[in-house]
This record gives structure tokens, sequence and C-alpha cells, in this order.
């Protein structure tokens, strides 16, 4: 028989057990709890590490990566800036991250696109109103010439018309950029007579110094005049505009293999290697045109050659300097855009250089014989025309004195004959009657 203190002895002990249990169950659960309460504060603390990193990865997408990937679409020497954390490259956030970007590309190179042709419509429109105002002015001038016979009053009329001439080849020019047609609808002609005739569109004509090494009679078919004629005056003014005002251009006319090309030397500061890198993707007509992409102001020049060249299969290359020092320019003219015209029965303008291949046809009809023509070409206005337009030659203050009224008379009535004869020729292809003749292709 068990007696009463044993009993409370061995209940005691099984409570002490259970307390030392039930305590170590509490202690243990308190480590756990510390535990956890450890490792939710670690969490937290990466949580928050990882919010601020994607913040701040936001905010640099937002104030750094987002603008300059915009203003990489108008200037592709802009860099974008990578990520904040390199080592988000390539994780979920980095490719969502970049997602943003292609994305944002993608839609401001949409809306650019469709804003750029909006306006570009508006400025082939403008350019139409302007071009046929400025024929107008150019068909009145001509009006004048014939009419009146003051020596004076002629050379001035000369003057406007070539100022008029200018205007008509930025107008042209623009209405080009914007996907307009060349307009004017030539005969075939002589090659010479389209490089002269684009000279002829420049306010430092005089310094241009043309050697014609051709065959005599090579000639461009119709519809290549107009455009080799844009292309030259273009290549030309970007020499004269950027060579000395006391230097000459130099202009050599030379047949090759499969054509002939057009090298346009000048000296002056040339180019870098990215500035002649970007010049020669440009006039190669391979990448799309947008206004916005050409300066402020615009610079068209170089623009309106590589819509040309696409469009009619010319081709032009600024890879090499000049050996003046400054750019050389070739225009390459394939064989079949080129023809032939017999130069007895269509000689080339009396102004322009003749040609270093001699031929018999030359010696019998005296097309390149007339030396005052020649050694004069520099000092009156190359020929616009197909056709030959004599300008009032420049003359001393001594030989303006000692000219009689009669002899004045004389000389201007030949002008003005000459003149008449050669405008009455051309009319028909030369002034645009109405806005198709200038605007003739399709709007691009």
């Amino acid at each position: 028989m068990i007696e009463l203190p044993d009993l409370a002895v061995g209940g005691l002990a099984v409570g002490t057990l259970s307390a030392l249990a039930l305590g170590g169950g509490l202690l243990r659960s308190r480590r756990q709890l510390t535990r956890q309460r450890a490792e939710t504060d670690a969490l937290r603390s990466r949580l928050d590490g990882a919010l601020q990193t994607l913040t701040a990865e936001v905010e640099h997408l937002a104030t750094q990566r987002v603008p300059a990937a915009a203003r990489q679409l108008a200037h592709p020497h802009v860099v974008v800036p990578g990520p904040l954390q390199p080592h988000t490259a390539g994780t979920p956030l980095g490719i969502a991250l970049e997602g943003v970007l292609l994305g944002l590309r993608a839609e401001l190179s949409a809306q650019r696109t469709r804003i750029d042709a909006a306006a570009q419509a508006g400025m082939r429109g403008a350019t139409r109103e302007i071009q046929a105002a400025l024929y107008r002015l150019q068909d009145a001038l001509r009006q004048l010439q014939q009419r009146y016979d003051d020596p004076e009053l002629a050379q001035t009329l000369f003057q406007l018309d070539h100022e008029n001439e200018q205007s008509l080849r930025r107008a042209q020019v623009a209405a080009v950029v914007c996907g307009a047609w060349v307009g004017l609808a030539r005969e075939e002609s002589h090659l010479v007579d389209a490089v002269t005739g684009g000279q002829s569109r420049l306010a430092g004509y005089h310094r241009v110094k043309v050697h014609n090494h051709l065959e005599t009679g090579t000639a461009l078919v119709s519809h290549a005049v107009e455009p080799v004629a844009i292309i030259v005056a273009e290549l030309l003014d970007n020499a004269l505009r950027h060579s000395a005002p006391d230097t000459d251009v130099v202009v050599n006319l030379e047949h090759v293999h499969h054509g002939v090309c057009v090298t346009v030397d000048d000296s002056g500061v040339g180019m870098t290697q990215d500035e002649r890198a970007h010049a020669q993707r440009t006039v190669a007509g391979t990448e799309p045109i947008l206004l916005t992409g050409l300066g402020d102001p615009p610079r068209m020049g170089l623009a309106a050659i590589g819509q040309l060249t696409r469009q009619f299969d010319l081709g032009v290359d600024l890879s090499s300097p000049s050996p003046y020092g400054g750019v050389r320019a070739v225009l390459r003219v394939e064989s079949h855009l080129l023809s032939r015209i017999d130069p007895v029965e269509q000689p080339p303008a009396v102004s322009t250089p003749r040609s270093t291949r001699k031929a018999t046809a030359e010696a019998s009809h005296g097309y390149g014989t007339d030396d005052a023509a020649i050694t004069g070409h520099h000092d009156e206005l190359p020929q616009r025309r197909r056709r030959t337009r004599a300008a009032a030659p420049k003359a001393s203050a001594a030989e303006h004195v000692a000219r009689s009224p009669e002899d004045a008379a004389a000389a201007l009535g030949a002008l003005q004959s000459g003149t008449a004869a050669a405008r009455a020729d051309g009319a028909a292809t030369d002034v645009p009657t109405n806005e198709t003749d200038y605007e003739g292709g399709p709007a691009r």
C-alpha cells in the first residue's frame, strides 16, 4: 500500500517535469520568435533596399535614360546611359527597363515620322506657290530685257534675273527635300551645258573653273538634265561656301569606264572623318530624310542630293579629300543616263568651256574656236538654260567712257536679238505655265 507522502512526492516530481517541459517549450518558442523576428527584419531590410534600388532605377530611367533615348533619335552620337546598378542588366528588372526604352523609341519614331510628313506636305505647298511666283517674276524680267535697249538697265535686269535664279534654286531644293518632283522638263542637253547651268545658279559662279575633257556631243537623257544641274549646283555651293573667297573651285568633266564623272575640288577647311561619313550617308540617299534632322536652320543641300541620287540612279562620293586641302565631291553619271547630240546640228552654248578633245567638226563649224567667249567664260553669267543666253560682258570704266552711244546701241541690239531667239526656242520647256510643270511627279 502506497503511502500518502510517496504520492505527494511523485506528484511533485511529475509537476516539476511538466513545468520543466513547459518552460523548455516556452524557451524554444521565444527563441524561434526571436529568430523569426530577425528574419522578418532582414527581409524587411532587403525589401526596403530593393525598393530603394527600384526607385533609384526608375528615377534614373525618367531623368537620364529616357531623355537621352529621345535625343538619340535626332542625334545618333548621344549615348544612352545604362542602369545605375550594373548587376540589374539581364535580370527581370533590367529587361523590363530596357523594354520601356524600346517602346519609347518606337513610339517617338512613329510620331516623329508622322509629324515630319505633315511638315513636308506643308512645305511642298508653300514652295509650290513660291516657285510659281518666282517663275512669273522671271518671265516678267525677260520681257523687260527684250523691251528696253538701255545698256545699264539691261545689266540691272540681268543681275535681278540672276538673283531670282538663286531664289528659285533654294525653293527648288526645299521642294525636292520634301519629296516634290524636280520640275522643269527638258530636252536632251550637252552635259557640259547642264554643269554650267548649275554653276550659273550660284552667287560665286565666277570662282568656278570648269575643265571639259569630254568628247564633243556627250549629252544627258532628258530626265537626267535637271537632276544633274541641281546636284552640281549644290556641290558647288558647298565648295564655294566652305572655301576662302579668293580661291577657285575646280571642276573636271571626264569619261570613266561606266559613264562620266563630274569632279569638284575646293581648297576649303575640309571635313572630319565623322562629318565626311555623315555627309556620305546623306548623299547616298539610303536613309530617310526628316526635316527635324537637318539642323536649324535646315541644311538641305546634301539632303536634296540624296533624294535625287536615289530617284535618278546617280552616284555622289565624298569619301576623298581634295588635293587642294578641302573636299572632293564626285558625281557619277552612269552610261544609261548618257546620250549623244550632234554638235554640228545642236552645238553647246558658246560660253561653255570647249572640250580638250578636239574634233574635226569643231574646227569646221566654229564650236570652241571663239577665243573671246572662252577666255571670258568666267566674266559673264554661265548659261542657265539649254540654249545660249548671252550675258552682258563686263567692261572696265575706261571702256564705258570710250564707248559711243551708237556702239552701245548696236551691241545691245545684238544682245537682245540673241536672247530673244534663245528664249523663244526654250520657252516651251523652260517656263512652266502651270503647277504641273514644276510639280509634275508624284508627291512622296
